[in-house]
């Protein structure tokens, strides 16, 4: 069974420590995502490269995966620029996945970013990134960036550089990874419905001439494993709760699409995942931050040989 799991990195005291138990547990990959500040819900936040850029020095095996950057919070030469020394540094490691955001107005609002304008900026700033990590000296014209004969120097470890995944579980994100994607990042799906949308994406991959077995197909998933399964609805909805602003029941947002114990039921789980088409699993740990060493440790000895079993 070919299945990658990641750990995600959420807590930036604790980012190095992290990344070296998950390489030690058996991860094939580390994530971080970001957000400026939350408007609803507040609590702590972390940029995605300032973070990877501390795992990337902590680790030497696992990939670096952003999930996601907040992309049109960012001025694209700027971004290209972080991406390349985070990918060199890290020996080309680096996956930088891309989403618009939007979920939280105002941090938009803080940087003077109009909010509706996030899509038709992300999708810019993503041809700039391409153009700059050439290597050629660029001048740019558009709606949204304009420059005059900028290169980045040193390139990207990685030729091209580094997949750009493309985060999001709309139409709009669909044909985004589909058009300018190396992968696609969505969250918050159950197998069923992410069979659904790779069965999409396959085809407007086919129609863009693009190659599917190539593509990167992953997938971010909140997790909880505890011994047992109430333990663990128990742990999410908690969490959850804390962090999300939602009408309904937590209690059934955990069971509906996080990722919950026992180990041998969270494997049975992701093999459902992997049917769907999945190949790539971050595992964002619904816990507080004085259990996720806990987390990586039961995934490291419990998930991950099971997985590899199958």
């Amino acid at each position: 069974m070919s299945l990658g799991l990641g750990a995600n990195l959420a807590e930036p005291a604790l980012t190095v420590r992290h990344a070296r138990m998950a390489e030690e547990a058996g991860f094939d990959f580390v994530g971080a995502g970001e957000h400026v500040h939350r408007d609803q819900k507040p609590g702590a936040t972390q940029l995605a490269l300032t973070a990877l850029a501390a795992a990337a020095g902590a680790t030497q095996r696992v990939r670096l995966l952003t999930s996601i950057v907040i992309t049109p919070l960012h001025h694209p030469v700027m971004l290209a620029k972080e991406a390349s020394v985070v990918d060199l540094a890290s020996g080309g490691r680096l996956i930088l996945g891309l989403g618009v955001g939007g979920e939280f107005p105002g941090e938009f609002r803080a940087l003077g970013i109009p909010v509706h304008e996030r899509g038709a900026r992300t999708d810019e700033a993503i041809a700039i990134l391409r153009k700059l990590w050439t290597g050629e000296r660029v001048t740019h014209a558009g709606k949204h960036f304009a420059f005059d004969a900028v290169d980045i120097n040193p390139r990207p470890a990685q030729p091209g550089g580094p997949p750009i995944w493309i985060g999001g579980r709309t139409d709009a994100a669909l044909e985004r990874a589909a058009k300018s994607g190396d992968g696609w990042l969505p969250y918050l799906f159950r197998p069923s419905h992410y069979a659904r949308g790779a069965q999409t994406l396959r085809d407007l991959l086919t129609k863009q001439g693009k190659s599917v077995d190539e593509f990167g197909w992953g997938l971010h998933l909140m997790t909880a494993v505890r011994r047992t399964r109430e333990e663990s609805v128990q742990l999410a909805a908690a969490s959850l709760e804390a962090g999300y602003k939602y009408d309904g029941s937590y209690r059934e947002l955990a069971e509906r699409y996080v990722l919950l114990g026992p180990p041998e039921e969270a494997v049975a789980r992701l093999e459902e995942f992997h049917d769907a088409g999945v190949r790539q699993v971050l595992l964002s740990w619904m816990v507080p931050a004085e259990r996720i060493d806990e987390q990586i440790q039961v995934v490291g000895e419990h998930v991950i040989p099971g997985i590899r079993a199958l």
